[in-house]
């Protein structure tokens, strides 16, 4: 139920520069060095198909006992779709360590005599500032794989990813991701971040599993930034989307200065 071009999306999950609101639903523990609280909203037509729309929202808040978040998306149509509400919360061990975790609850409905299901999981998360240029982060979702409506033979996969994000310079970020979901092959999300000029900044990357590319562009009008961004599929085509993403505090998150100490 994530976006095609989810990699795009969360790209600055591992960076020490670009992280933003929206990337801190990809690790809850990221979340904790956000520098102000922020809103975003994703929309997205996957593959073109009117029927395969989704819509997602963001929120963090950081406090002085640790960040909060909200997550919510919806995928699909009147007769068949799927959401998930999530509550995430992070928190900073240390000026290099930071742990995380959130829950989900998920739910799949259809028409007909199929029914609807629902399913409660949570996900565990952890940051790691290795130096001023690299952070690496690792997360755990669904580890324990609760069964849909508690039938024993349908369940939630598990998924497991690493990430490492490299900071290599003021207005250039790379990152490379290893996610593993239980019953695929392995998937390598590798993605780069180019800030232009102050106002403008250029986002791709790949992910390799099904040869999946992404790329986009962001514009920061004062607290507010616009992204258009679509993914691409060799069989299957274009998932064109646009993200909004709000900042309080009198500063977007994505021109470089929220890097903390």
């Amino acid at each position: 139920m994530q976006p095609v071009g989810a990699r795009y999306q969360g790209l600055g999950t591992y960076s020490q520069q670009y992280l933003d609101v929206y990337a801190t639903r990809y690790n809850a523990a990221s979340m904790a060095s956000l520098a102000q609280p922020a809103v975003a909203a994703y929309a997205e037509q996957r593959f073109m198909l009117q029927e395969m729309n989704l819509y997602s929202f963001n929120a963090a808040l950081p406090t002085n006992l640790g960040s909060f978040g909200l997550h919510g998306n919806y995928f699909g149509f009147d007769e068949s779709n799927q959401s998930q509400l999530s509550f995430s919360y992070g928190r900073k061990l240390s000026s290099k360590i930071n742990i995380g975790a959130a829950f989900h609850y998920n739910q799949i409905r259809q028409s007909g005599i199929y029914g609807n299901a629902n399913a409660f999981t949570a996900s565990v998360g952890l940051m790691m500032r290795l130096s001023e240029q690299f952070s690496a982060g690792i997360n755990a979702y669904n580890p324990f794989r609760p069964p849909w409506n508690g039938v024993k033979d349908e369940r939630l996969p598990a998924q497991y990813t690493f990430g490492l994000g490299y900071d290599a310079g003021k207005n250039v970020f790379i990152s490379g991701e290893l996610v593993q979901e239980e019953g695929q092959d392995l998937n390598v999300n590798l993605g780069m971040h180019y800030q232009l000029v102050k106002q403008f900044f250029i986002r791709l990357g790949i992910s390799t599993q099904t040869s999946n590319y992404f790329a986009g562009l962001g514009f920061v009008l004062g607290s507010l930034r616009i992204d258009l961004a679509t993914s691409y599929h060799p069989q299957l085509g274009f998932s064109p989307g646009i993200l909004l993403l709000y900042s309080f505090g009198g500063k977007n998150e994505n021109l470089g200065d929220n890097k903390t100490p």
